[in-house]
């Protein structure tokens, strides 16, 4: 069914352009249009799989501008609760409070009846309306909604607007608020699957709806999702098909042709207090804060849709939530983490040393993590970072006289489990030749890799270990790389930086790469690279 943020969307972009009251059958059919757009628009990204683009709405985000779409409503709604007739078609905060305040002479004289149409809105619509109709008390200051058509929605496919100067308005509402419904309905629809544990397709959720959309705006309906709270009361009655949904338009059709009268005398302040009760429930503040409290970032997110579409537009929220998460990733695929990994005593493991207090250094190696492919946009960052390491670790060793960094070790994926090591001949060369041996005698053991770390690298990311060896060369350090995967290798070698860098300093754990590093560090000078009887006597 229809929903509040989506309602809300279509009523703000088109109602900025063209009014509601003044010209209401360009209006509707404009609202058609852009329930057709988009509803093309969604299927469109569904059919070309690119479901990844609602992604861009993170959950913060989502929190945030739901929050101000449903204080713009509540705003909205000060015409209806204050009796005002003349009222502001802006939606920020500033021109509606303006608005408001420059009619406080009509708000001081309040209808005779106004206490009952402000009771609770849960009865107020019973209660009001029967005693807006004993009482005649739209004669005495209290809208009411008139009378309502009876009958279906007709046909609207020949009203949809295709043709300037409003069809770009349509096409732009149909945009944004197509994306914005396909976000809401496909988490909608994602929280019910973990309920019943079973997988839904997001592909074919766009289709489904889009197809939905198209199909309505032929006839007379303008922009649906799978709201929320109805899929909420289908799903704790036990609805189990969609046959449920062919039961509930049943009766929409017997509202429509037979009980519209009842609503009548339906006061329009009822409908207020209903709509602020409803939206101030959709302002998850528990939520605001527990993003606070976890993630600073995603609350600078939550924050700035909410501040962008109380005080400018929705679609200025909408700009702000999109800008400041798509900033985010850049921020973290521009400035990728990096640590320093440690030895865990009495074991072959290496951890964080920042996180396991335990984890400790080996003496003239220097082992680092990276938790990124490595891309254009990172590679002068890393290379950057590694030299700051490799001299803070400098300015350590040598303020205690201890041994300076002689290897630099780059984990570049994750850990293999130790039984597989035992399969690895030790005289072998781990170069990309055997590469996919060694990988698949570890998957016949029923034995696996973790995910790598950097799991990608582009031509930025070869040239910047190549410049990184020649400067690690002229230092007289040695740079040995641990795990990498099959696609970092390919790259590497034909590049030719595999071969810059020497076959024989590829190892496949971080384990026995520090173990060789040490071996020839205490059997050999410094640089010196090992031939192969020094694996046997690694191993």
């Amino acid at each position: 069914g229809t929903v509040a943020v989506a309602s809300l969307l279509i009523a703000s972009m088109l109602g900025a352009e063209v009014s509601a009251t003044e010209n209401p059958a360009l209006y509707l059919h404009l609202a058609f249009t852009a329930t057709f757009f988009a509803g093309v628009i969604q299927a469109s990204l569904g059919i070309l799989r690119l479901g990844f683009i609602v992604d861009f709405l993170s959950h913060a985000a989502i929190v945030g501008f739901m929050g101000g779409a449903a204080t713009v409503v509540c705003l909205q709604q000060l015409k209806g609760m204050l009796g005002l007739e003349h009222f502001t078609t802006s939606t920020d905060l500033v021109s509606v409070m303006r608005s408001v305040f420059s009619q406080t002479h009509q708000s001081k004289r309040q209808p005779r009846f106004f206490w009952v149409s402000a009771a609770a809105p849960l009865t107020s619509v019973i209660l009001g309306s029967l005693l807006v109709y004993f009482t005649h008390a739209e004669n005495h200051g209290v809208q009411i909604i008139g009378n309502l058509k009876k009958g279906l929605n007709p046909i609207s496919v020949t009203n949809l607007q295709f043709t300037p100067p409003y069809m770009m308005l349509a096409l732009k509402t149909g945009l944004i608020t197509g994306v914005i419904a396909l976000a809401e309905g496909i988490a909608v629809g994602r929280s019910f699957a973990m309920f019943k544990n079973y997988h839904i397709d997001g592909n074919k959720e766009m289709i489904a709806i889009g197809t939905m959309n198209i199909l309505g705006s032929f006839t007379s309906c303008y922009l649906t999702t799978g709201p929320f709270s109805r899929s909420a009361v289908n799903y704790n009655a036990g609805c189990k098909t969609a046959m449920s949904n062919v039961i509930m338009s049943l009766a929409v059709m017997v509202t429509l042709l037979f009980l519209t009268p009842l609503f009548h005398y339906t006061p329009l302040v009822v409908l207020s207090a209903i709509i602020m009760s409803a939206m101030l429930g959709l302002i998850d503040f528990p939520a605001a804060v527990h993003l606070w409290h976890v993630d600073k970032v995603d609350f600078c997110v939550c924050a700035g849709a909410y501040l962008g579409v109380v005080f400018g537009s929705v679609e200025m929220g909408l700009v702000v939530a999109v800008a400041i998460s798509v900033l985010r990733v850049l921020l973290f695929v521009a400035r990728p983490r990096t640590t320093v990994l440690g030895n865990v005593p009495d074991t072959n493991i290496y951890r964080r040393m920042d996180q396991y207090t335990t984890a400790r250094t080996v003496p003239g190696v220097l082992v680092l993590r990276v938790d990124s492919p490595i891309y254009f946009a990172n590679s002068g960052y890393l290379r950057e970072r590694f030299t700051r390491w490799i001299d803070e670790d400098d300015e350590r060793t040598s303020a205690k006289g201890e041994t300076g960094v002689q290897y630099v070790v780059l984990d570049m994926g994750g850990k293999l489990q130790t039984t597989c090591l035992k399969n690895f001949a030790p005289s072998e060369t781990w170069s990309l030749s055997n590469y996919t041996a060694q990988t698949s005698r570890a998957l016949d053991l029923k034995l696996s890799f973790l995910s790598a770390a950097v799991g990608s690298i582009d031509t930025s990311g070869t040239s910047m270990l190549d410049e990184l060896k020649k400067t690690l060369d002229r230092r007289g350090i040695q740079i040995v790389l641990a795990n990498p995967g099959s696609e970092i290798m390919k790259k590497l070698e034909s590049s030719k930086v595999l071969e810059l860098i020497g076959h024989e300093w590829i190892f496949p754990t971080v384990g026995e790469a520090v173990a060789e590093c040490d071996f020839v560090l205490h059997s050999h000078k410094p640089g010196m690279v090992a031939d192969g009887a020094s694996h046997e006597n690694m191993v």
